[in-house]
Parts: C-alpha cells; structure tokens; sequence
C-alpha cells in the first residue's frame, strides 16, 4: 500500500544524532591516521562535539613530576591537550570533556583499566584532583576564551557504576568525587556547563535515586545528566574477537529515555539528557560494527532518538582505538564508522546520509524518514526493519511505496537514489571477497574504498497533481537516500537531442518538448 506522505512538515527534525560523536583515547588524536579520519568524517557529517576518555591521564602528560636533589617538583604541562583541542577546532568540532581517568601521581591505588592502563581509582587527595581540574580549566580559557570554553560540556567520569571504570563501582566515593569537581568547575566559571554519573545499563534502579538525592541534599551544581547505551548480551569470546546477542532497536531508544523516566520526579527532572556513549556491541572486536545489519539497526535510532534526548553519541568515529590493545586484522569489529586508512563502512553512510537530510519533517514510519527544505526539496531515508536476534530473518528484499508532494506547479522533478546494503557500499564485503587479507596493500585499500561507495542511480519523474511516486525495492538489510528535486526546464536555442550523435530515445526527446510547452 502507498504511503500519501503529508504536504506540510510536523517540525524540524531534531538533530541530536550529531551533537557528539565519540573517539578513542585522547592520546591518539595526535596521530595522522585519525586526523585524517576525523577531518573526512566533519567534511561529510559535521558533528559538534567530540568525546572520549583520558583526557588527564598519564599519556597526555598533564601532571608532570621531576625528583631533583631528594625534592619532587610539579608542573601541569598542556602541550599534548593543546594540539588535541586545537585540532578538533580546526576541523569545526568542539571538546565534550571527560574527565578522567586518574593520574598516576594523583591516584590512591594502581587498578587500572584497558591495555594502555588508564588508572581507575580515586584520588589520594580531593584538593590536589580539583587543582588539576582547574587548572586545565583555566588554561583552555585563557586559550580559547571564556565564550568558547563554556560550550564545553564537562562530564565527571566514565561509567562508575563498573568495578572495572571505578575502583570497586563505590557509589559512596563516586558522589563525593563528583561534588569537588562540580565544584571545582563552577569555581572556574559558573556557567561552565558539569554533569554525570555517565553510567551504563544495568545499575538504573541503584543509581538514579541516590544521585539525585545526594546532589539535592547537598546542593551540588548539575546542569545536566548522562548515560550509556549498548545493545547486546554477555560476551562470547573467541580468539581476537567477540560475538553477542543483540536486542531490538527499540530497547536502545528505551535505554536513552531511562533518565528522564527515573528522574522524573525529582530535583533533576527537565535537565538535558547527554547519552555520551551509544552502540549496538560495548565490544571494539564485534563483527557487527563492519556489517550493513548494523546501519539498518541504527536507522531507525538515528531517525527517532532526538524524541528522547538532547545528544546521544556514537562509539566511536573511526577504528584507530586501542582499548583491547591493537588490532590484529583491518576488518576486526572495531567500533569505528571509519577503518583504519579511511574506508567507510555501512554505518558512516548511515550517517553521512542523515546529514543531507532536509530540514523538516514530513512523515515517519518503521522504515522511513521524509524531510523536506523550504525550497522544496524532498529526501528520503529508508531502511530494511531489523529485529535483533530473536526478531525474524531479514527477508531478501523489503518494499516501499511513498507518494511525496513537491512544491505547486512543478512540472517534473529529478530523483537520486544512493543504496547501501549486503553488496552495495559495503566494504566490509569487498574484504571478504578478497580474500580477507589483515593488513591489505594500497591496491586493495583502493578497491575498498571504491567499493564503499553508495550504488547510485538517478531518474526523471513525472508529477501528478503536485505529487511523486516512489517504488523503493530494498536489498537485504539495505538503508536507502533519495532526494527528490523539482525541475524547471529550460529551453536551450537550436539545441535538438536528436541530432547528437547516440541520443536516440524519441521518448527523452518528447518529453523534454512537452515540459517546453
């Protein structure tokens, strides 16, 4: 049955999909290989902000310490944040700052974290955390000025309520924690923007309440609230790579309403959501992330998340991530929408296809997005609906009907189509046809490459009564652009398509001379 999308959009569409975007360890944000990545990603995408962990911790050199004649001295060096922020500016994209994980010098205990060992543990002294807070603090005002800085959503920590993140998950050292930063931060500035607990799923019911009791209690400063996101089950772990269960889409979209459901009624009810992590598998070596299953399972987050909160982040933008230590293979799981070297996979299209979506909504369903500009312009995102592991079997192929207005009087529109599915754009199964090679030549990074290039195909539409029919076939697991443009004709002098040598199709010619008249 076709879909009569409606003539005059409900509202714009929310744009939360692209408020951040997040990255490996700070650290790596000084290599060329992710510089290159980040830079394409803002040329076809344009996130806002940029989150990732390790901001303070020993790698990017903030604390430094120096044993001379029997005495310890201390200095805050900047030199690796500064090229890190000034990059992300360069390239148009602002800092989500987190804050953590703890510096050697600094901390109470040695746990630590991931195999470049982010150290996970308290500090040994309030007062001396929040002088290195401030000071980093300070020092980006002093660069970047006090207007810029204050754009610069401060998240305390990651994930506390894992033993793994948070020596032991202490909630009772996490509250107090997160009160001297608060603090600290607001010292800084009071419009400098500070929140939490950043928490993963699982621990709703044993942290929302308590943290909203204690910064009430306490009147600790809290402009906003943050949680994490992720899809599958328990790990099932094979050699240099992991396989899980997946749940439904809709479960993610629950997932990013749970604060406002557990806040609702209380001091922090009304604060911005910031879901600072999202993704189908918390694994960086799940296969999922390279497959076109994977951008038909966000298409439908990406389309309805803005509903529920005010950013949610994908994890991560490109493939140079090192949390599990270094990849072994090209194609591995990683989180990235980007491999390394650039090659895009099904989910970057996901996105580089939100990004030249209209402005305004006209209609959504199941399987589609329709927007429109104010110049009349139509697009259309659609996808294949996926259900996780216990929903059916994708079929082979999935239809689509939608009648789309365009703008009053439009004789003719022109229609461009870009495809991503199991064969088209999709460079994960280029790499498995040649042969799956871990550490592919430049040869083979260019047929990739080439390969991850949307199929494209482009028509000329009749209107009828201010409408267009679209007929979209979509291959397995495929997510889909059209935009649809209206077309003014214009008349060329003594042009005549039938003396051109190999222009034949009398139909082409016809209609051309019927939009004339």
């Amino acid at each position: 049955m076709r879909t009569v999308v409606p003539a005059l959009p409900s509202g714009p569409l929310p744009d939360a999909w692209r408020a951040c975007v997040g990255t490996g360890r700070m650290n790596l944000a000084l290599r060329a290989d992710y510089r290159d990545s980040l830079a394409q990603v803002q040329r076809d995408i344009g996130f806002r902000h940029i989150r990732g962990h390790g901001l303070v911790s020993d790698d990017m050199g903030l604390l430094r310490t120096d044993e001379v004649d029997g005495r310890t001295h201390s200095r805050y060096s900047f030199s690796y944040v500064d090229q890190v922020h000034d990059f992300f500016l360069s390239v148009g994209i602002r800092p989500f700052l987190e804050l953590g994980f703890m510096p050697s010098q600094l901390a109470s205990g040695d746990q630590t974290v991931f195999w470049w060992k982010g150290n996970v543990t308290p500090p040994r002294d309030h007062g001396e955390w929040a002088a290195l807070v401030q000071a980093l603090l300070r020092h980006q005002i002093d660069r970047y000025g006090i207007d810029e800085v204050r754009r610069w959503p401060i998240e305390v920590w990651n994930e506390p309520n894992l033993a793994g993140f948070w020596k032991d998950a202490d909630q009772e050292a996490y509250f107090r924690l997160y009160e001297e930063t608060a603090r600290a931060v607001k010292d800084v500035d009071a419009e400098l923007q500070v929140g939490g607990p950043a928490i993963c799923g699982g621990s709703d019911d044993e942290w929302w309440a308590p943290f909203a009791d204690f910064v009430t209690r306490r009147d600790v400063p809290i402009d906003f609230v943050s949680r994490h996101a992720y899809a599958t089950g328990p790990a099932q772990h094979v050699p240099f790579g992991t396989y899980q269960t997946l749940m439904p889409p809709q479960d993610l979209l629950e997932q990013f309403d749970a604060p406002r459901r557990y806040l609702q009624d209380t001091r922090l009810a009304g604060l911005p959501v910031h879901i600072t992590e999202f993704n189908t598998s918390y694994r960086p070596d799940n296969p999922i992330h390279d497959t076109a299953y994977n951008a038909a399972y966000l298409a439908p987050v990406l389309a309805g998340g803005g509903d529920v909160v005010d950013s949610f982040s994908y994890w991560t933008f490109c493939d140079v991530f090192e949390e599990t230590n270094i990849p072994t293979s090209f194609f591995h799981g990683g989180f990235g929408m980007l491999t390394h070297r650039q090659v895009a996979k099904p989910t970057y299209h996901l996105y580089a296809f939100m990004a030249r979506m209209g402005r305004d909504v006209l209609a959504r369903g199941e399987d589609h997005l329709v927007c429109v500009d104010p110049d009349g312009r139509v697009t259309v995102l659609a996808w294949q609906p996926v259900g996780g592991t216990d929903g059916a079997e994708a079929p082979a192929s999935h239809r689509l009907e939608l009648s789309v207005p365009v703008p009053a009087g439009t004789p003719a529109a022109f229609v461009r189509r870009e495809r991503v599915n199991e064969h088209d754009g999709n460079a994960f199964a280029a790499w498995r046809e040649l042969g799956r090679p871990m550490y592919p030549t430049a040869r083979e990074l260019d047929l990739m490459r080439a390969c991850a290039t949307p199929a494209t195909e482009h028509a000329h539409a009749s209107v009828h009564d201010g409408r267009v029919d679209l007929d979209l076939d979509l291959a397995r697991h495929e997510v889909t652009f059209v935009e649809v443009l209206p077309v003014t004709p214009t008349h060329h002098e003594g042009l005549d398509d039938r003396r051109i040598l190999g222009v034949d199709d009398d139909r082409l010619v016809a209609r051309h001379e019927r939009l004339r008249a």
